[in-house]
């Protein structure tokens, strides 16, 4: 796993922690990697996919497996 793909998935536990989070070490380190519309557009994409997954389980909206078999998920703590 690269630095930059680290950082994304840091920036990912950031956001969807309670309450959400981002520290500025993270912020400056994102922006060694990307411009400062690529972490505004990675970002939206992150709290769009968060909304989607809160939103699905207050009404229990489970997976229709439209990619069962097509990603390889890793734990939480896996990624560092």
């Amino acid at each position: 796993m690269t630095d930059q793909e680290r950082a994304v998935l840091r920036l990912a536990d950031a956001m969807t922690s309670t309450p959400a989070e981002v520290p500025d070490e993270l912020f400056m380190e994102l922006r060694l990697h990307f411009t400062e519309r690529q972490v505004t557009e990675l970002a939206s994409a992150l709290a769009w996919e968060n909304y989607r997954a809160r939103f699905n389980r207050v009404f229990l909206v489970e997976s229709e497996d439209f990619s069962a078999g097509a990603y390889c998920p890793l734990p939480l703590g896996r990624a560092e």
